[in-house]
């Protein structure tokens, strides 16, 4: 039934396609967006249209950026031998958030699924594998702890380890302040084997 006429409800309907917003949530974002000043407004058209036609990928890492090369790859202080390999340009913003990882990344847009029909061709892997042939020392794939994620990895790992460049996994387990009673098996066990010495 429409309540609120067709140009409310069409602006509801295209809110309510964009990933985690469900219907009343799109309700409240298009009052919110009725009830903005006219000048607001079009900024926010503005500012999605630009980022619509001038955001690319990074020619290097193929994360998203508005230049030919984005701010990490350009940046000279950077360890261009350390390459870590991340699923999306979001997980590439955690590990920056922690300001302790001084390499470049390498983003994949996705996982080897099999189920979903996405294979090693349909994620960046030519792009990383061209990389490799420069000066590269290490590996860090950082791909999530999922099936799909651990597929990636394994496929990864035997891309690259004929050529001699050093690989290496992220270690995955107990979260902090995680109670172990809480947390499945599979992370126990990864938490096992990846413990260090205090």
């Amino acid at each position: 039934m429409d309540y609120y006429g067709k140009r409310m409800s069409k602006l509801i309907e295209q809110l309510s396609a964009l990933p985690g917003i469900g219907n009343k949530s799109a309700q409240r974002l298009a009052f919110h967006l009725i009830h903005m000043p006219q000048e607001r407004v079009k900024q926010l058209t503005d500012a999605i249209t630009d980022a619509r036609e001038n955001v690319c990928y990074c020619k290097e890492c193929c994360t998203l950026t508005d230049q030919e090369i984005c701010p990490i790859c350009s940046n000279p202080a950077r360890d261009k031998k350390t390459i870590m390999v991340v699923e999306t340009t979001r997980d590439l913003a955690a590990y920056e958030k922690t300001g302790k990882y001084e390499g470049v990344y390498h983003v994949l847009h996705g996982a080897i699924s099999p189920m979903l029909g996405i294979g090693p061709g349909d994620i960046r892997l030519k792009e990383l594998i061209k990389r490799l042939e420069g000066d590269v020392n290490e590996v860090i794939i950082a791909t999530n702890s999922s099936l799909e994620g651990e597929t990636t990895a394994m496929y990864i790992s035997k891309l690259i380890k004929p050529t001699g460049i050093k690989v290496t996994r992220i270690a995955s387990g107990v979260p902090v302040g995680g109670d172990l009673e809480y947390i499945d098996e599979m992370t126990l066990l990864r938490a096992l084997e990846g413990r260090v010495e205090l």
